[in-house]
């Protein structure tokens, strides 16, 4: 058996996570296991020796995997085998991933291939963040030119104290569930919900968060050492021409900065820097005949372009922290026009229209019943989705040209970011029993769409009717920083995300942050920056939250006449396999007759039914079968019944759905009865009352009470006949009496 270096780290009290190497996947340039508990998660990493030809750009790929025989199940379907990513491994790879990318040098273009594989799954310990802590580990060891190591943890609160890692079951109870990496001295990723927690709060977690990463970076440099070191990775740095950009500043920075000082709209504003662009290769290569491939000292145009480039995104920084000017003319802490529309889709069950500048989102809203849940099917987590948002950017939003593709990562993480936002302030199901899927279209994009569809769903909602807790809105932070000036940005454009050090996205309510995702560029942020991000998003989100109260402040209060109408009433466990009937008879033939769809389930030993109509007439109809079926009869009730058999002996006469017994011949009138028939025919409506319930549930009734007694008419008491008595709680029709059950006095 191989020899392996294992490293063990106590990253917080009494709790351990273990690193293992030199074992398992020798041939990977770097390959780890690292476990918390039964959880294990084998971490790879290959660097490419060479640079493709003619590539200008990072080819990094993150692959985070969960394969069901990690947990000892085998996955649904047909198939049988793991296809394509889940959202949850998806949203766990671009984790890691951002977390990881901006730490690369901008002159390295060597292809890393990264994959975290869980091996083994307990019931206690997720594997993404453990997979962040491998994957970092596997580069060390594979000596990647990066500046980490990062470990990656999760943070929960429950009670008010804080859980580094919280197992699957403290998450449950935990007011926020926030994913945090960092390096030794800085954070440099964010992502997570919360229940509505302070800024104050937030930056507690992220200190708590720090001092665990410390520990785990710490513990990985740790094991590279005892592992005899890492390999040696070496590659040629791929850069500009040494000049071109001081040259290109020299010619163009006075013509870029006059660009960007010009009233601004996305497309002059990219049509302008194509025009310098090319102006620029014009005056150092030529043009026409006379144009060269490259000027003497080796600058070719796409060398000049990459200048250009450089040399504005220095010149916008220098406005921007010297002038407090960005490139649309806004102040530092100024939010884009915003205009608002709810209920412009006339047949969906609610929309609205949220426009911030250039960025504009659509959402609808669709209710359905509990057969329109989304189900899971993963490793760690099997509980169905009764909530969910999907989120697409088609290539027009861009003004682009492109084949549409089923959603890439980016939609499925901006989707995700949108719905956890969401998620703390959607009501129970107890509340309002319906399936929620809102789809949140973006028509235009130049900054922070995800943001935007945080606050187009939350208004599709409450036009829609759902009793939203409170409305969510979201804002995207933004930062420019030379090391010793720094500009906080709110509401960033396309551009300044691109440029800039940070995208910092916040959503919330008026009391709370509901979820966050921040990636930065540059080393980290301090407490104080980080801070001073936090209020100033604060600032911003109930600026935004103003407007659209103008829209609509409160969620209307009845539905989309097009939405089903849910009705939702519980009942004892032990009648659910009444209201379904054997076979599923009873609950079928309900929902045929009252034109419904009928919904049952037990939980916690109650049994809930949700019963689904187009209108209030066929639900009422519905609910009172429902309640017939699980009512007990009483005696001594009145009851309007209808006659469903006629015998000699007497009548059968249902009370309720299901719910039969047995009028008989003597309880019929006053004096001698010579044939029901003169009295009662099958389908007649009469008043009744339950005079006697037997033990095996048989249910006998009369029909004196409701006819004038007559004058000298004695009673005589009631004998105990044994007629059969009818059938009640799953009793049998019986016959039976004197003389085919004629009585007589």
């Amino acid at each position: 058996m191989s020899e392996a270096t294992i490293q063990e780290i106590e990253y917080a009290p009494g709790k351990v996570l273990s690193i293992e190497t030199g074992r398992l996947a020798k041939q990977a340039d770097g390959a780890v296991v690292a476990r918390i508990g039964d959880t294990m998660v084998m971490c790879t990493a290959v660097l490419a020796r060479e640079v493709r030809e003619g590539q200008n750009f990072f080819p990094l790929t993150v692959d985070y995997r969960e394969k069901f025989c990690a947990g000892g199940k085998i996955p649904g379907g047909f198939i049988k085998r793991e296809g394509r990513s889940t959202d949850k491994e998806t949203l766990s790879s671009r984790i890691i991933d951002r977390a990881l990318r901006p730490l690369f040098g901008d002159n390295f273009f060597n292809e890393v291939q990264i994959i975290c594989s869980v091996i083994s799954a307990d019931d206690e310990n997720d594997g993404d963040v453990i997979a962040g802590v491998g994957a970092s580990a596997a580069l060390l060891l594979a000596g990647a030119p990066f500046d980490g190591p990062i470990a990656e943890v999760r943070v929960g609160r429950v009670d008010g104290a804080f859980i580094v890692n919280p197992t699957i079951e403290e998450l449950l109870s935990s007011d926020m569930n926030l994913v945090v990496a960092g390096k030794k001295d800085a954070i440099v990723m964010v992502e997570g919900e919360m229940d509505e927690v302070s800024e104050e709060d937030m930056l507690d977690a992220l200190a708590v968060a720090h001092e665990s990463i410390k520990k785990l970076c710490q513990g990985q440099i740790d094991l590279v050492k005892a592992f005899g070191g890492a390999k040696t990775f070496e590659f040629t740095p791929v850069g500009l021409p040494e000049g071109v950009v001081e040259a290109v500043r020299a010619y163009a920075a006075d013509r870029l900065e006059k660009h960007i000082l010009m009233p601004y709209s996305k497309e002059t504003f990219y049509s302008g820097i194509s025009e310098i662009k090319a102006e620029v290769v014009t005056h150092f290569l030529g043009e026409g005949e006379t144009a060269v491939a490259a000027t003497e000292q080796g600058w070719t145009k796409s060398d000049i372009k990459e200048a250009v480039g450089k040399v504005e995104s220095d010149v916008m920084r220098e406005l921007i922290m010297r002038d407090g000017r960005r490139i649309d003319g806004r102040g530092l802490t100024d939010v884009r026009n915003i205009w608002t529309e709810v209920g412009y889709l006339p047949r969906v069950h609610g929309s609205a229209i949220f426009t911030r500048g250039e960025t504009q989102v659509i959402s609808s809203v669709t209710l359905g019943t509990g057969k329109d849940v989304q189900p899971v099917d993963q490793v760690f987590d099997t509980k169905d989705k009764s909530f969910y948002l999907h989120y697409s950017f088609p290539p027009f939003s861009v003004g682009e040209a492109k084949f549409l593709r089923g959603p890439g990562r980016r939609e499925i993480g901006h989707g995700m970011l949108a719905e956890r936002a969401l998620q703390a302030m959607i009501p129970s199901q107890d509340e309002f029993p319906y399936t929620i899927r809102i789809n949140a279209d973006v028509l235009e994009s130049n900054g922070s769409s995800s943001m935007a569809s945080v606050c187009s769903g939350s208004m599709a909602m409450m036009d829609a009717g759902v009793p939203l807790r409170k409305a969510v809105s979201g804002i995207a932070m933004g930062m420019i920083s030379d090391g010793k000036r720094h500009a906080i940005l709110t509401d960033i454009l396309g551009t300044e995300d691109h440029l800039g050090d940070m995208d910092f996205k916040l959503t919330g309510t008026r009391d709370g942050i509901t979820a966050c995702q921040m990636d930065i560029k540059i080393a980290g942020l301090s407490h104080e920056l980080m801070s001073k991000a936090l209020h100033q998003a604060k600032e911003g989100r109930l600026h935004i939250l103003d407007i659209m109260d103008e829209t609509l402040a409160e969620s209307r209060m009845d539905l989309s006449p097009y939405a089903p109408r849910l009705t939702q009433i519980t009942i004892d466990s032990s009648f659910i396999g009444a209201v379904i009937g054997p076979g599923g008879k009873v609950i079928q033939g309900i929902q045929r007759e009252t034109n419904t769809v009928i919904e049952i389930r037990e939980e916690d030993g109650v049994g809930i039914v949700v019963i689904a109509a187009t209108n209030g007439e066929d639900a009422e109809a519905a609910l009172e079968i429902v309640r017939g079926i699980v009512t007990v009869p009483e005696e001594g009730q009145d009851y309007e019944g209808t006659v469903r058999k006629v015998e000699g002996f007497g009548a059968i006469v249902e009370i309720l759905p299901g719910k039969e017994g047995l009028l008989h011949v003597s309880e019929l009138d006053y004096g001698y009865v010579d044939n029901v028939h003169d009295y009662l025919e099958v389908g007649d409506k009469i008043k009744v009352q339950l005079i006697e319930v037997r033990g095996d549930g048989k249910l006998r009734f009369s029909r004196k009470p409701f006819l004038e007694k007559p004058e000298g008419y004695e009673e005589r008491p009631r004998e105990r006949r044994d007629d059969g008595g009818g059938r009640g709680r799953g009793g049998d029709r019986g016959r039976g009496g004197r003389d085919g059950g004629r009585g007589r006095r």
